[in-house]
């Protein structure tokens, strides 16, 4: 910690460019449109959407880097850029393991079809590495809320940039966490599913959904609603797949411009 401190003192900083600038204003603009896009989280299609959304800001972020003449860099720019790697390489490693146990349980299923129907021992899996997950999660979040109010009073455009990916990342394992009450699930249950079937609710995101069909089927004893509930359960857990795919494939295009941004700045530093 003190060898940290050491260097943060004598280091050079980059003297940033005025907000008058063609590419601050792009940033501006893209930063707005994302910040305003964080209304409307709830759904993997909108997450995706914001991912996007970061993939073609760091696009432009390497425009901006691109114009500056490595006078001054804050170390607190450079040590946030390996941050936001770390954060978006748990939340890859979390997303990986998610689409496994998903693709497991859906194998099995699959496996069982028109015979045996006891999943006992391949949900009890599937349901310790959904808790495993949302361990890794909850941690990751709470990182997050500490560093978001760390940065709070730096308003340099990078910062800003920063501080907004946090935010996309925040809303997306809040999203893959699902719900956050309290509530059993068998509350969930009764509440969405009057006939013991998943609804399709515009209010419950496809990972609440997978997770209320699981309980479900754990509930089940022998009877004769089993078979229907586990072809449910199957749709969902494939619409599940589906979504995670999309969000591993969007944050793989931000974790590449992350990269690059990090190589930049440090070539800046050594200009």
């Amino acid at each position: 910690m003190a060898s940290s401190n050491k260097i943060a003192y004598h280091t050079r900083s980059i003297s940033l460019p005025t907000r008058s600038s063609p590419l601050s204003f792009t940033l501006e603009e893209q930063l707005c449109r994302l910040r305003s896009s964080q209304l409307a989280t709830s759904s993997s299609s909108s997450i995706s959407h914001n991912l996007a959304g970061l993939k073609d800001l760091y696009e432009s972020v390497e425009d901006f880097l691109s114009t500056q003449n490595g006078k001054c860099l804050d170390t607190v720019v450079l040590d946030g850029s390996i941050m936001l790697l770390d954060v978006c390489g748990t939340t890859r490693d979390i997303l990986s393991q998610m689409k496994q146990s998903v693709q497991d349980l859906q194998s099995s299923i699959r496996r069982r079809r028109g015979a045996d129907l006891d999943l006992a021992n391949e949900l009890n899996e599937y349901m310790t590495s959904r808790k495993k997950v949302t361990k890794v999660i909850r941690k990751c979040l709470g990182g997050l809320k500490k560093i978001q109010n760390k940065n709070s009073d730096n308003v340099s455009i990078l910062k800003e940039v920063e501080a907004t990916t946090l935010a996309v990342f925040e809303s997306l394992l809040s999203f893959l966490s699902g719900p956050r009450s309290k509530q059993s699930s068998w509350s969930l249950v009764s509440k969405l599913m009057p006939n013991k079937r998943v609804a399709c609710s515009g209010e419950t995101n496809v990972v609440e959904k997978a997770d209320i069909a699981l309980n479900i089927l754990i509930g089940h004893k022998q009877n004769k609603t089993v078979v229907g509930d586990v072809k449910n359960a199957q749709n969902l857990f494939e619409a599940l797949e589906m979504s995670i795919q999309d969000l591993e494939e969007g944050v793989e295009c931000v974790f590449r411009g992350l990269v690059k941004t990090r190589v930049s700045l440090l070539n800046i530093l050594n200009q």
